[in-house]
């Protein structure tokens, strides 16, 4: 684990941002205390449009228009 002070930290962000990337454990410091650790963010892949096409099924009945009964209390 590598601590850098506050300051250290600022005037390198760019070379701890790197160490980071590459798998070392940055710690950034406030005096002698860690206040926070440097950590990669691993981008979060993006849902694939229609990557559910064919594994789900609509009855046609579906789309059959309610009955007055259960449409009433929608118009209230």
């Amino acid at each position: 684990m590598k601590q850098y002070s506050v300051h250290a930290a600022k005037t390198q962000l760019s070379r701890l941002i790197a160490e980071a990337e590459a798998g070392d454990d940055v710690v950034i410091a406030r005096g002698d205390k860690p206040a926070v650790r440097l950590v990669v963010v691993h981008p979060v892949p993006l849902p694939v449009f229609g990557a559910m096409k064919g594994r789900a099924s609509v009855s046609p009945v579906f789309f059959d228009p309610l009955p007055d009964d259960e449409l009433a209390p929608w118009s209230q």
